[in-house]
């Protein structure tokens, strides 16, 4: 206790614990939450179907969006099938020596890509008969592989040009071929197997 009387408080324990707030707000709160919802029960239903039916044509409006955009720019990045090419970069992409048709993008088979391939491409017989036998037989067993896998990508991707697993996959398949032909390039200065 104090001086004055009273008792020093030193925990929430010793708060006594049945005092009244001097005004109780809640009565007047939960009255009016009653009243909303008795006023606004009929029209609620009404204003969440408002809400939602506007929410569904912002979205569908968002998505024609978006495929006008993916369209638009499909056409303008990739080589729409029979069109002669207009580019430099996408003349470089059809003149693939292998061309078989099929479709080739210009992302892949740039100038840089063809250059460096066909140099690479140039001695490989030379490069594979200095191979010893059984890495001569991998390399060209790996080759096939490639090559036709190369083949069947580019003819699906004639079929739907803006699917990008296929896509992907003809990338990755590229760069197989170039680590191949890479690797048989430095074996064959060497003279050793791979």
């Amino acid at each position: 206790m104090t001086e004055n009387g009273e008792r020093k408080i030193s925990s929430l324990r010793d708060l006594p614990r049945d005092i009244a707030p001097p005004r109780d707000l809640w009565q007047g709160i939960a009255a009016k939450i009653a009243t909303e919802r008795a006023g606004a029960g009929a029209d609620a239903p009404e204003r969440r179907f408002g809400r939602a039916a506007r929410m569904r044509v912002f979205g569908v409006a968002a998505m024609i969006a978006m495929l006008a955009v993916g369209i638009w720019i499909g056409r303008a990045v990739l080589p729409v099938p029979g069109t002669a090419a207009t580019s430099p970069t996408l003349a470089a992409a059809t003149q693939h020596p292998a061309e078989s048709g099929g479709y080739h993008p210009f992302y892949v088979m740039d100038s840089k890509y063809m250059r460096q391939r066909a140099e690479l491409v140039k001695g490989l017989e030379a490069r594979l008969a200095a191979l010893p036998p059984e890495s001569r037989a991998k390399v060209i067993a790996s080759l096939t592989t490639i090559n036709e896998s190369k083949a069947q990508l580019e003819a699906e991707l004639g079929k739907d040009p803006s699917n990008a697993l296929l896509q992907e996959l003809l990338v990755n398949t590229c760069q197989d071929e170039m680590r191949l032909l890479t690797t048989v390039h430095e074996a064959g200065q060497t003279g050793q197997g791979i």
